[in-house]
Protein backbone atom coordinates (compact mmCIF):
# COMPACT_ATOMS: atom_id res chain seq x y z
CA UNK A 1 0.00 0.00 0.00
CA UNK A 2 1.30 3.43 -0.93
CA UNK A 3 0.67 5.84 1.95
CA UNK A 4 0.13 9.59 1.55
CA UNK A 5 1.64 12.22 3.84
CA UNK A 6 -1.53 14.30 4.22
CA UNK A 7 -3.52 11.76 6.26
CA UNK A 8 -2.73 9.54 9.25
CA UNK A 9 -1.71 6.00 8.23
CA UNK A 10 -4.37 4.38 10.42
CA UNK A 11 -7.06 6.37 8.58
CA UNK A 12 -5.64 5.30 5.22
CA UNK A 13 -5.75 1.69 6.40
CA UNK A 14 -9.34 2.27 7.57
CA UNK A 15 -10.20 3.43 4.03
CA UNK A 16 -8.53 0.26 2.68
CA UNK A 17 -10.60 -1.93 5.02
CA UNK A 18 -13.80 -0.06 4.16
CA UNK A 19 -13.10 -0.42 0.45
CA UNK A 20 -12.68 -4.19 0.85
CA UNK A 21 -16.01 -4.34 2.68
CA UNK A 22 -17.82 -2.10 0.18
CA UNK A 23 -16.50 -4.09 -2.80
CA UNK A 24 -17.65 -7.36 -1.20
CA UNK A 25 -14.18 -8.78 -0.62
CA UNK A 26 -14.95 -8.95 3.13
CA UNK A 27 -18.59 -9.74 3.79
CA UNK A 28 -20.88 -8.75 6.68
CA UNK A 29 -20.56 -11.07 9.69
CA UNK A 30 -17.32 -12.44 8.18
CA UNK A 31 -14.00 -12.57 10.00
CA UNK A 32 -11.34 -10.25 8.58
CA UNK A 33 -7.54 -10.65 8.70
CA UNK A 34 -5.99 -10.49 12.16
CA UNK A 35 -4.01 -7.46 13.24
CA UNK A 36 -0.75 -9.28 12.55
CA UNK A 37 -1.89 -10.61 9.17
CA UNK A 38 -2.95 -7.19 7.92
CA UNK A 39 0.18 -5.56 9.33
CA UNK A 40 2.34 -8.01 7.38
CA UNK A 41 0.27 -7.55 4.21
CA UNK A 42 0.47 -3.75 4.38
CA UNK A 43 4.01 -3.68 5.82
CA UNK A 44 3.07 -1.54 8.80
CA UNK A 45 3.42 -1.77 12.57
CA UNK A 46 0.75 -4.01 14.16
CA UNK A 47 -0.07 -1.17 16.58
CA UNK A 48 -1.16 0.94 13.61
CA UNK A 49 -3.54 -1.80 12.44
CA UNK A 50 -4.83 -2.17 16.00
CA UNK A 51 -5.58 1.56 16.06
CA UNK A 52 -7.40 1.20 12.73
CA UNK A 53 -9.51 -1.69 14.01
CA UNK A 54 -10.36 0.20 17.22
CA UNK A 55 -11.34 3.25 15.16
CA UNK A 56 -13.61 1.14 12.92
CA UNK A 57 -15.14 -0.57 15.95
CA UNK A 58 -15.97 2.87 17.36
CA UNK A 59 -17.60 3.67 13.99
CA UNK A 60 -19.69 0.47 14.32
CA UNK A 61 -18.18 -1.02 11.16
CA UNK A 62 -16.25 -3.83 12.84
CA UNK A 63 -16.82 -5.79 16.03
CA UNK A 64 -14.65 -8.04 18.17
CA UNK A 65 -15.69 -11.57 19.05
CA UNK A 66 -13.53 -12.08 22.10
CA UNK A 67 -11.01 -14.82 21.44
CA UNK A 68 -12.20 -15.35 17.86
CA UNK A 69 -11.15 -12.22 16.00
CA UNK A 70 -12.49 -9.11 14.32
CA UNK A 71 -15.66 -9.31 12.21
CA UNK A 72 -17.58 -7.03 9.84
CA UNK A 73 -20.89 -5.78 11.28
CA UNK A 74 -24.10 -6.74 9.48
CA UNK A 75 -24.75 -3.09 8.60
CA UNK A 76 -21.15 -2.11 7.77
CA UNK A 77 -21.75 -1.20 4.12
CA UNK A 78 -24.58 1.19 4.98
CA UNK A 79 -22.48 2.74 7.77
CA UNK A 80 -19.42 3.10 5.52
CA UNK A 81 -21.44 4.75 2.76
CA UNK A 82 -23.08 7.18 5.19
CA UNK A 83 -19.75 8.22 6.75
CA UNK A 84 -17.89 8.34 3.42
CA UNK A 85 -20.64 10.26 1.68
CA UNK A 86 -20.71 12.95 4.36
CA UNK A 87 -16.92 13.20 4.35
CA UNK A 88 -16.86 13.51 0.55
CA UNK A 89 -19.61 16.11 0.46
CA UNK A 90 -17.92 18.25 3.10
CA UNK A 91 -14.24 17.83 2.20
CA UNK A 92 -13.89 16.88 -1.46
CA UNK A 93 -16.88 18.31 -3.29
CA UNK A 94 -16.17 22.02 -2.67
CA UNK A 95 -12.73 21.68 -4.31
CA UNK A 96 -14.26 19.73 -7.19
CA UNK A 97 -16.89 22.44 -7.73
CA UNK A 98 -14.20 25.12 -7.61
CA UNK A 99 -12.25 23.32 -10.32
CA UNK A 100 -15.38 22.94 -12.48
CA UNK A 101 -16.06 26.65 -12.17
CA UNK A 102 -12.48 27.79 -12.81
CA UNK A 103 -12.03 25.46 -15.78
CA UNK A 104 -15.50 26.14 -17.20
CA UNK A 105 -16.48 22.46 -17.22
CA UNK A 106 -20.19 21.83 -17.61
CA UNK A 107 -22.18 19.37 -15.52
CA UNK A 108 -23.21 17.67 -18.79
CA UNK A 109 -19.56 16.95 -19.57
CA UNK A 110 -19.01 15.62 -16.06
CA UNK A 111 -22.11 13.39 -16.40
CA UNK A 112 -20.89 11.91 -19.70
CA UNK A 113 -17.43 11.20 -18.32
CA UNK A 114 -18.90 9.73 -15.15
CA UNK A 115 -21.06 7.33 -17.17
CA UNK A 116 -18.04 6.31 -19.26
CA UNK A 117 -15.98 5.79 -16.11
CA UNK A 118 -18.64 3.55 -14.55
CA UNK A 119 -19.05 1.56 -17.77
CA UNK A 120 -15.27 1.01 -18.17
CA UNK A 121 -14.48 0.29 -14.53
CA UNK A 122 -17.48 -1.29 -12.84
CA UNK A 123 -19.69 -2.95 -15.44
CA UNK A 124 -18.64 -6.26 -16.89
Amino acid sequence: MDFKDKEAIYLQIAAYVCEHITLGKWLPEEKIPSVRELAVTLQVNPNTVMRTYEYLQNQDILFNKRGLGIYVTSHAITKIKTISKERFLQQELPGFFRSLYLLDISLDEVQKRYETFIKENYQQ
